[in-house]
């Protein structure tokens, strides 16, 4: 016993330490919100038979109707707003849009958005950064007539 208690209280032969630094990042969570709602207008299609045409109202606003179809009416963007914190990074996803033909549920169009792929936040102000969302949709001869509607599932997170 006297043995253990001497070994106990005896001091290390070789003790060494050594500091690391310990660091964390805080940042704000990011908000993201819809502003104004994505149009392509009206398309009166072409006689004929045909396939592949595009109409498309890219994130910039330029608009194009192709030569099968006339297009008519206002046109604009989808906006948002997404606020974080200054010098960061976020990663723009925005996903293809399923339209859904109003009269026939079974009559459907996908739309190809067109989004940034990132914003960088340059102030960390409850402002945040507006961007814009375009996109195209590909109709035929036989595409059906009718009102089509979607919803855009815009995400956002930190790279």
């Amino acid at each position: 016993m006297a043995f253990a208690t001497a070994l106990a209280a005896a001091p290390p032969a070789h003790a060494a330490s050594i500091t690391a630094t310990v660091k964390a990042k805080v940042i704000k969570p990011l908000s993201l919100k819809s502003i104004s709602n994505f149009d392509l207008g009206t398309i009166i299609l072409s006689q004929g038979t045909w396939s592949g045409a595009v109409v498309r109202l890219t994130r910039t606003g330029t608009f194009t109707c192709p030569a099968q179809a006339t297009c008519t009416g206002a046109r604009t963007v989808a906006g948002y707003n997404i606020s974080g914190s200054n010098g960061e990074r976020a990663i723009i996803r925005a996903p293809n849009v399923i339209l859904t033909n109003q009269a026939n549920a079974s009559k459907k169009l996908t739309l190809v958005p067109d989004a940034p792929a990132s914003v960088t936040f340059t102030n960390s102000g409850s402002k945040g950064i507006d961007f814009p969302v375009g996109g195209s949709i590909t109709i035929d001869s036989t595409t059906a007539g009718g009102t089509y509607v979607g919803t855009f599932n815009v995400t956002a997170e930190y790279q």
